[in-house]
Formats: C-alpha cells, sequence, structure tokens
C-alpha cells in the first residue's frame, strides 16, 4: 500500500474481488474514477475497500446492482431525503420479496416431495391421471383464463 491510496490489484485483493469488478463498478457508476499515479496506475482511496464490501454484502442480502447504487445514492444524499427511499425502506420491501420467494419455493419443495412420493416416473402419463401431485391441470386453467382475456 502507498500513502496516496491503493492500486487497483491491493483494492481487490483486500476487497476480495477482482480488477474486472472494480471497473464495472466504476462503469456502473458505483464507485467513482480514481486518481492516477504519475505512471498511470488506479489509486483508489483506503475507504473504497468498505465501500466494495459493503456492495458485496448487499448483493449477498439480495439487492441488485441498480438497487444497490439507488441505495447509496440515497446514502449521499440523506437531506431532504424521502423516507420511502433509504434503507429501512429498501430492506423492508426486500425482506417482503424475500419472503415471498420461500413461501413459492416451499410449494415447490413439498409439490415435488409429492411427487417423490407418489412415484410419478413419466410426466406425460402422470399428467393424465387424476391423482397426479403435479399441478399440470391448473396451469393449464389459468393459461386459459389468461388467453381468454
Amino acid at each position: 500500500m502507498t500513502g496516496a491510496g491503493l492500486r487497483s490489484g491491493q483494492l481487490a485483493k483486500a476487497a476480495g474481488v477482482n480488477q474486472q469488478t472494480l471497473r464495472y463498478y466504476e462503469r456502473r457508476g458505483l464507485l467513482t474514477s480514481p486518481q492516477r499515479s504519475p505512471g498511470g496506475h488506479r489509486l483508489y482511496p483506503a475507504e473504497t475497500v468498505t465501500l466494495l464490501r459493503v456492495i458485496k454484502t448487499a448483493q449477498r442480502l439480495g439487492f441488485t446492482l441498480n438497487e444497490v447504487a439507488d441505495l447509496l445514492a440515497a446514502g449521499r444524499h440523506q437531506h431532504g431525503r424521502r423516507p420511502d427511499t433509504g434503507l429501512q425502506a429498501r430492506a423492508r420491501d426486500k425482506l417482503a420479496e424475500v419472503e415471498q420467494k420461500l413461501a413459492d419455493l416451499t410449494v415447490i419443495r413439498d409439490t415435488l416431495r409429492t411427487a417423490i412420493s407418489a412415484g410419478c416416473d413419466d410426466l406425460v402419463a402422470c399428467a393424465g391421471s387424476s391423482c397426479c401431485p403435479l399441478p399440470f391441470a391448473e396451469f393449464a386453467e389459468r393459461n386459459s383464463r389468461a388467453d381468454h382475456r
């Protein structure tokens, strides 16, 4: 590390990302363009390590890069910010989204368990059976209603 900042490789290693990620985040506007050394090397401020860790953690929590960019922008402009744009509101929205996905996955898990227990081996034969646990008829009914609209 130098006193003037971190070079790309140093920053990438410290933050646990690769150098292509740094450039991608710069293009996306998540990172500001770094200063350059007299030799042309990118020099990032030390606090960029924390910013990169924040971005990666937010992604692991399910936020898209667009959502992360919005959160970072909202954090930079806290004065006069609407209450529905901050981390609390976004976290509540993301939590509701995750809970819905969990509910959907639970239905899928339970349906697959039922199909395994029923011994379904042939999708076409199973779909024609009245005791088929897979929701073929339900999907056909939904599609039929959508076509008639």
